[in-house]
């Protein structure tokens, strides 16, 4: 047996898979060899209902929450802007899982719309080659950025490019 000291002035006895503290007699089981399963939740634990609530996914279409108003005033020119991107709002009776009431005095009553955001959708083809053009326009301005970040460097202080790298695997 080894004497060791806990820091609490008392002895501790070193067993198999037990610790036995001689002050208070007590045998504890290492931590990891006790089960949890008492302690997991229930899988049927409630859990509070999505401000936004999701539609069923459809074939060939996306669907996304269009801003109508903000902070209580109309917002017609975001929701002008996404009509014209090909944004169409989704009917209520096409949807019936979402089982809400609009918005009172809503531009949309047989749509979806809650807190000033109604749920329209898209062709699936379209949102694909929209969220490809604004990663394009993303890129080009990173490396616009950069560009000119490199553009303005001094002789005497050089800037090292960050973005690219190169690892070599040389002997020696």
């Amino acid at each position: 047996m080894n004497e060791q000291n806990t820091g609490l002035n008392s002895p501790v006895e070193k067993q198999d898979s037990t610790f036995t503290v001689e002050s208070s007699g007590q045998n504890r089981g290492k931590r990891e060899l006790e089960s949890r399963e008492a302690s997991t939740r229930p899988s049927d634990a409630w859990v509070p209902p999505s401000q936004l609530p999701a539609p069923n996914p459809v074939d060939g279409w996306a669907f996304r929450y269009i801003r109508t108003a903000s902070l209580g005033k109309d917002d017609t020119r975001n929701v002008s802007r996404r009509f014209r991107e090909g944004w169409v709002p989704v009917s209520a009776k096409d949807h019936p899982e979402l089982s809400i009431t609009s918005d009172r005095g809503s531009e949309w009553p047989d749509g979806v719309e809650i807190g000033g955001l109604l749920l329209c959708k898209i062709p699936a083809e379209i949102a694909r080659q929209r969220n490809e053009h604004y990663a394009n326009v993303a890129q080009q301005q990173l490396d616009s950025v950069d560009s000119g970040f490199m553009n303005d460097q001094h002789p005497h202080m050089p800037k090292h490019n960050e973005s690219t790298s190169r690892t070599d695997f040389r002997k020696g």
